[in-house]
């Protein structure tokens, strides 16, 4: 059985030194750690901490009822060490990531030529639009199989075009409303 109590001083240290870290840096933009090795997908050390504490208080529990099995403590144990190396892991590279430059913000298109690019796919939607319906009036009375099949084709290829332009055009307008949205 490890010394429980050595890790226990070692997460008193840690939980002083992410709750720093969390006043000073705040959440995270994703969870720092992986679901198999934490259950709570914090965006911040100290509930972390809290959860290695918890699993150390839950062994010490199991031993003092006498419920401690050897295969469980000993995974208990692996985990709660590999957790408290990620913590520790995450605090050392702080100040690493902290002199990192900052990724330059990326180039963004005014949003004039946003509204022209929205416009010019209005057109080619209202363009492809009524291809796609002459085509099928002209299917609709054609006399010969090699003519529909041709008219089919054509059809087909003017629906994808079309789908595609669609899809564009809703890019363009979802681009549009977040820009917009932020200002």
């Amino acid at each position: 059985m490890p010394d429980l109590k050595r890790l226990e001083n070692i997460l008193d240290q840690l939980a002083q030194q992410a709750a720093q870290t969390d006043r000073k840096r705040g959440e995270a933009s994703r969870p720092l750690f992986d679901e198999q090795l934490f259950f709570c997908r914090s965006k911040l050390l100290t509930p972390c901490v809290d959860e290695v504490r918890n699993e150390i208080k839950a062994l010490r529990n199991e031993r003092k009822a006498g419920k401690l099995q050897a295969s469980r403590t000993q995974h208990i144990c692996e985990k709660v060490i590999a957790q408290i190396q990620a913590i520790q892991r995450e605090l050392a590279t702080l100040q690493i990531r902290r002199n990192e430059p900052r990724r330059q913000q990326s180039w963004r298109r005014p949003i004039h030529e946003m509204y022209q690019d929205l416009a010019q796919h209005q057109d080619w939607e209202r363009r492809l639009a009524a291809m796609q319906r002459d085509k099928e009036m002209l299917l609709n009375r054609c006399t010969t199989l090699a003519e529909q099949q041709k008219l089919q084709k054509e059809v087909l290829a003017l629906e994808g075009r079309l789908n595609r332009c669609r899809t564009a055009l809703g890019k363009i307008e979802k681009e549009i409303s977040q820009r917009e949205r932020k200002g």
